[in-house]
């Protein structure tokens, strides 16, 4: 089972990543153990708390020739992952 799917890269998540705190969309059948190994196996660090969230998807219509289509966007669990004092992952490698 893939625990980690993506970092999450946004604006207000590299602001928070100053402070050494990453999100990431996980499995959904994933723990907080379980992410907490896989980003310390994977980046090599030291995960001091991890906080998990669990989105359901959002409610999408559109216009067809052959009428509305609606449906819902498939839902996901964040987790926030907060290191040790004085870690960090570099996602962008040498820029």
């Amino acid at each position: 089972m893939e625990i980690l799917k993506r970092p999450l890269i946004t604006e207000k998540m590299s602001l928070a990543n100053e402070e050494g705190i990453y999100g990431f969309i996980v499995n959904k059948g994933a723990n907080k153990l379980q992410i907490k190994e896989a980003v310390e196996e994977l980046y090599n660090v030291q995960v001091k708390d991890v906080r998990t969230m669990i989105y359901q998807g959002k409610k999408k219509s559109r216009y067809t020739k052959t009428g509305m289509v609606t449906g819902r966007k498939a839902s996901f669990k964040k987790a926030i992952v907060q290191l040790e004092e004085g870690e960090f992952i570099d996602f962008y490698g040498d820029l």
